[in-house]
C-alpha cells in the first residue's frame, strides 16, 4: 500500500472544484495525526508529497520518509493523481533498476519476486492531508536545489533522463542523522537496503553484501577518477 502524505500545498494541486463543489483524493483525516502513529503493517510505504512552482509548471517533489529518498516530477498536470501515481511507479522503478545495475546490485535481485511484490504493493494507495517536519527541511533543500538548477538552465528537465539524473545526485548527496551509527546516510543506499529486503527477500547477509559490493564500486571509480586527474596534470594519458 502506498501512502501519500500531502502538505497544504499538494492538498490544493490535487484538488479542483467542478460547479462549484470542490473534488479531492486527499482525505483530511488520516489514521493518526503523525506518520509514526499509523498501524499499517510493514507493508504500507509512507511518502511525503508537497508542490511548488517552478517557471509556472507544477512540480512535485516526494519522499519516502523512512529513507529520505526523493523524487522530483516537473510540469506535472494539476489534479490528475491517477497520472501522477502511475508516473510515480515508473519512475520508482526505473531508479532502483538503474540503481542495482550500475552499482553490480542485480545478482542479488530475483526480478519476477521483485516485480510481483512491487505491483502488490503499487495496487492500493491513499492520500492524506498530513506533513511531517523533518522530511520536509530535506525536500525544502531539493527544492532549493531544482528552481536553482532551473534558473541556470532556463528549463525543467526535458525527458524521464533528466529528471533521473537530478534524483539521482540528490539522494546521493549525505545527510545526517544521530540515530545513524555513521552520523550520516545515503538516500540511496538507504532505499537500496530497503528495496532488497522488502522487495526482493534477501537476508540480511545477502544486503551486506550488496552493501560491501556498493562500496568497493564506489572507491574503485573515485580512486580512478583521482588517477585521470593526476595524470591529467601531469600531461599524461591513460590507456
Amino acid at each position: 500500500m502506498l501512502i501519500f502524505n500531502c502538505t497544504e500545498a499538494a492538498s490544493k494541486f490535487f484538488s479542483r472544484i467542478h460547479k462549484g463543489k470542490k473534488i479531492t483524493p486527499v482525505d483530511s483525516k488520516p489514521p493518526s495525526p503523525t506518520i509514526e502513529g499509523d498501524e499499517l503493517g510493514d507493508t504500507a510505504e509512507q511518502w511525503l508529497v508537497h508542490a511548488i512552482t517552478v517557471q509556472r509548471k507544477h512540480v512535485l517533489l516526494v519522499m519516502h520518509v523512512k529513507t529520505r529518498y526523493c523524487m522530483v516530477f516537473a510540469d506535472v498536470k494539476k489534479a490528475d493523481y491517477h497520472g501522477f501515481v502511475q508516473w510515480f511507479a515508473d519512475r520508482w522503478m526505473a531508479g532502483m533498476t538503474h540503481h542495482a545495475m550500475v552499482n553490480d546490485v542485480l545478482q542479488w535481485v530475483d526480478y519476477p519476486i521483485m516485480l510481483e511484490q512491487f505491483k502488490e504493493t503499487c495496487r492500493e494507495y491513499w492520500m492524506y492531508r498530513r506533513s511531517h517536519r523533518s522530511a520536509q527541511k530535506h525536500i525544502d533543500e531539493i527544492a532549493w536545489n531544482f528552481q536553482d538548477r532551473a534558473a541556470a538552465s532556463g528549463c525543467l528537465p526535458p525527458d524521464e533522463m533528466y529528471a533521473g539524473v537530478f534524483d539521482a545526485q540528490m539522494n546521493d548527496t549525505p545527510r545526517s542523522s544521530k540515530g545513524h551509527p555513521n552520523g550520516y546516510y545515503f538516500p540511496d543506499e538507504e532505499m537500496m537496503i530497503h528495496w532488497l529486503r522488502h522487495y526482493c527477500g534477501v537476508s540480511e547477509t545477502g544486503i551486506q553484501a550488496a552493501c560491501d559490493r556498493r562500496r568497493q564500486l564506489i572507491i574503485e571509480r573515485s580512486n580512478e577518477k583521482w588517477a585521470f586527474k593526476q595524470a591529467e596534470r601531469n600531461g599524461e594519458t591513460l590507456h
